[in-house]
């Protein structure tokens, strides 16, 4: 059994999109920049913005962290995204999700303009995912496909099972496992005797958002197993995904830790998509 480091694969990425960086900065370029939008005082949300501030450093890009105050307007926070649109130096916009309760996060997000929505979110990058056209591909799904490919493993003719069904994760990364010729099979909580379904499984991504939902007896042995949860264990506290690592590990022929797996390969991708976007 492999266990799959996001952390070390993450870090080769930055390496990369840092060397591209500079090299372009040596020749006269500006450089890449990010602007991200906090929107009140939320702990974890600040703590994911500074993650980002670091990330931007450390790969040579201008990271601009916009802080705004809790009760600002929804009108207010679209002039915000209307600057930022505008600036020719802001290559990448991320709003710090959540918003406050009396915003409409909607319509935030569609206020951004598609090339500069690093996120993936926007209608307009959602349907170009599914009509195969140019298009910024949300960050955690790309991070799984950095996984499986980055590692080396065939995902042409294999069967693939995503558990999970939303909109950021389980049915943008079933529609890019079946664009890289995939059998894919799309299952999620409600979905009766999931076990068997799991088990048939030869690639496997869990993004339910369950601790522990999936068992080493759901997993196919020998199967690549990509946890994509990030939960709290309601009896330790600790982090962890929405597979049982210490049942699983041992039947699974490669699976990814929480932490340190598919966690540090989004923000790669952010990065990776804002360069995307200077690039063009």
């Amino acid at each position: 059994m492999k266990i799959l480091d996001g952390k070390m694969l993450a870090k080769s990425m930055k390496e990369e999109i840092k060397k591209r960086v500079d090299e372009a900065v040596a020749a006269g370029r500006r450089r890449p920049g990010l602007a991200v939008l906090i929107v009140g005082d939320d702990p974890g949300s600040r703590s994911y913005v500074a993650g980002k501030a670091k990330d931007c450093e450390e790969v040579g890009f201008e990271g601009n962290t916009i802080r705004l105050p809790e009760d600002i307007s929804e009108d207010d926070l679209l002039k915000e995204v209307e600057k930022l649109n505008a600036d020719p130096a802001t290559d990448g916009i991320l709003v710090q999700l959540p918003l406050p309760k009396h915003i409409d996060s909607d319509r935030i997000l569609r206020a951004i303009v598609p090339e500069k929505d690093v996120d993936g979110f926007h209608p307009m990058n959602v349907a170009s995912l599914w009509l195969k056209e140019p298009c910024v591909v949300p960050c955690t799904p790309k991070g799984v496909m950095h996984v499986l490919r980055d590692n080396g493993y065939e995902i042409a003719g294999k069967h693939a099972v995503v558990v999970g069904r939303s909109n950021i994760v389980g049915l943008p990364v079933a529609k890019l496992l079946l664009d890289a010729n995939a059998t894919v099979t799309v299952a999620h909580s409600r979905t009766p005797d999931l076990g068997a379904v799991t088990r048939q499984a030869d690639i496997l991504v869990v993004a339910v958002g369950r601790p522990g939902l999936v068992s080493g007896d759901m997993v196919k042995p020998g199967a690549v197993v990509i946890d994509v949860g990030v939960n709290r264990h309601p009896v330790t506290g600790k982090l962890c995904g929405d597979v049982d690592f210490e049942s699983a590990a041992p039947v699974a022929g490669a699976i990814t830790p929480v932490p340190g797996g598919v966690g540090p390969l989004t923000r790669a991708c952010l990065l990776e998509n804002t360069l995307e976007a200077w690039s063009r």
